[in-house]
């Protein structure tokens, strides 16, 4: 009986968790997956780097990574907008959060799993179609403003600037990113424990540093990333592209929400 009652509190505590999360809100949800997915990224980067300090792999299998890495990561770019605009076109609900990280949770957990096989690089797909199904409504509900179309245009150039930035920077300088490490563990914390205040706060004050939080998180996990393909600490492309594509998709949301609080503003 005591099961069932404190079972009975967590789901009504649920539902009106459930009912006061927008479009906007679930976007972020997905940014508690991404912080658990970074992670555990950031402990397997670092143990193949450890790895690739004693082997000393050579600049063919880091430029390789590299190429592979940003191909498949173009591809799935375009592969997710093509969703989206699906998604936009056919005036798609957001599936909800309950579908949203299964679906999310899911796909990672098979993607890390089959990383190594041509499945793996399926997989991949999966994710990125479905993320950008899930992104559909919330950019139809921006368009939908009276300069909805410049707030999204601006957001995606401000997106690739920073990334084609962050990534010549890592590119270039070959510089070891591994002190960022401390930044994006406490980063995780952080975040998490202001979304979960934001579920319940509705301060706009605490909205615009979230999604600043998120901005940044990102771009430093962009720098990190891109850092341990060059420097040879990631070896596996699969691996590589959905750390990147994530870091993208959740700058591109943070900066967009960021404008949209500006414009209310």
């Amino acid at each position: 009986m005591a099961f069932k009652k404190d079972l009975s509190v967590l789901i009504g505590l649920f539902n009106k968790v459930s009912q006061r999360i927008t479009h906007k809100d679930l976007s972020f949800i997905i940014g508690i997956s991404i912080l658990v997915h970074i992670d555990l990224t950031l402990t397997e980067t670092q143990m193949r780097y450890t790895d690739a300090i004693i082997t000393k792999p050579n600049q063919d299998v880091a430029n390789k990574t590299l190429r592979n890495t940003y191909g498949l990561l173009a591809i799935t770019l375009l592969f997710s907008a093509f969703t989206a605009g699906m998604s936009m076109a056919l005036n798609l609900p957001h599936p909800g959060i309950i579908l949203t990280l299964v679906g999310f949770y899911g796909l990672l957990f098979l993607i890390s799993k089959y990383q190594n096989s041509g499945l793996g690089i399926l997989l991949v797909f999966a994710l990125t179609g479905f993320m950008g199904i899930t992104i559909g409504p919330m950019l139809n509900a921006y368009l939908s403003l009276p300069n909805g179309t410049s707030l999204v245009m601006n957001a995606l150039a401000l997106t690739g600037l920073s990334f084609l930035g962050l990534s010549a920077y890592a590119l270039i300088s070959k510089q070891d990113f591994s002190f960022l490490k401390g930044f994006l563990t406490v980063g995780i914390f952080v975040l998490l424990f202001a979304m979960i205040l934001g579920f319940f706060v509705q301060v706009p004050a605490l909205q615009i540093f979230i999604s600043a939080g998120f901005a940044l998180f990102s771009a430093a996990m962009i720098l990190y990333q891109t850092g341990e393909i060059v420097r040879g600490g990631e070896t596996n492309y699969v691996m590589a592209t959905v750390t990147l594509f994530i870091s993208i998709y959740n700058l591109f949301i943070s900066l967009l929400a960021l404008l949209g609080l500006a414009n209310d503003d």
